[in-house]
């Protein structure tokens, strides 16, 4: 089942509305895996797409996979929707792919935004080594905030805006009675840590790339998965770049015509596109351009969508 929740878009917003009010449609979002796009854009400044950001949501608890620019409104917005998982001060654990800005520029948002909203418990973080200087620097140019807002007239508490950072290595690096969260490596450009991961629950395994070229260990990570989130860019768009833009795509990320034959090899029973990169070609022919090397189900996720 796809629910599309966008606000910004009447009709979707307007058959939601029409499905809720039907006697026994409704979804339960405190039962059962969901998965919550918050944000499937670029470091583009598209206003329809928020950076970089997955809710995974199981039995009614949140777990998010990066933190791009808007996540915590992104989240409020799906709260409204009706995933109470997402209310602010639940948004207490995310997981991080790599250190790229538009994945992470949220995190501060995601560390302080819950706090003043009254999240009492530590931010949970995972992801590469070097996550744990960049939430030290974070700390740090907050600081006046932090004792402002303890020390000041405002009623807050003094525990919310902790953080406690967990460097990931290949291999299960979560696990609590609703999940268990493994990290896998990627390919992405430079970077010596690229992760993708794969969330497996009573009733669904999702599978979430993160930026990465075409990597073997997504196949391995999804085979016959329930749902691989895989990034993508255009075949079409990528022929009208220049010549170093092309060199570097083709380093960092995932073409659709590359896309196709790795979901061929991991026959996810769907295929969602997010981080998806136009380069001037549409929503429907970047779908078109991996349909035509894969016959699975494919769509192009959009903010706020849920499946």
């Amino acid at each position: 089942m796809i629910t599309r929740t966008r606000t910004h878009v009447s009709l979707s917003l307007l058959l939601v509305l029409i499905a809720a009010c039907q006697p026994g449609t409704a979804v339960d979002y405190s039962r059962g895996t969901h998965l919550v796009l918050l944000g499937t854009g670029t470091p583009n400044p598209d206003p329809d797409r928020a950076g970089s950001g997955v809710a995974v949501v199981v039995n009614g608890t949140a777990y998010l996979v990066d933190a791009g620019v808007g996540i915590v409104r992104r989240a409020a917005a799906a709260a409204q929707s009706g995933v109470a998982a997402l209310e602010a001060e639940s948004l207490d654990r995310v997981f991080v792919t790599h250190l790229h800005s538009d994945h992470t520029l949220g995190l501060a948002d995601l560390i302080f935004t819950p706090w003043v909203l009254e999240r009492e418990r530590p931010l949970e973080v995972y992801g590469p080594a070097d996550l744990a200087a960049m939430t030290e620097h974070l700390l740090a140019a907050y600081d006046v905030d932090v004792r402002m807002r303890i020390d000041g007239l405002q009623p807050q508490n003094a525990t919310g805006h902790y953080v406690n950072v967990h460097a990931v290595q290949p291999g299960e690096i979560y696990r609590d009675s609703n999940v268990a969260v493994t990290a896998f490596s990627v390919s992405h450009e430079g970077w010596d840590e690229a992760y993708g991961y794969r969330f497996e629950t009573a009733d669904k395994v999702i599978v979430i790339s993160g930026d990465t070229r075409p990597s073997e260990s997504v196949v391995a990570a999804c085979n016959g998965c329930d749902i691989l989130v895989h990034e993508v860019y255009s075949d079409a768009g990528f022929a009208k770049r220049e010549p170093e833009w092309q060199r570097y795509h083709a380093s960092a990320h995932t073409s659709a015509s590359d896309l196709a034959g790795i979901a061929s090899r991991a026959q996810p029973k769907l295929l969602v596109l997010y981080h998806q990169l136009f380069m001037g070609t549409s929503e429907e022919g970047l779908v078109a351009e991996v349909r035509a090397g894969y016959d699975g189900r494919v769509v192009s996720g959009r903010d706020l969508d849920v499946y």
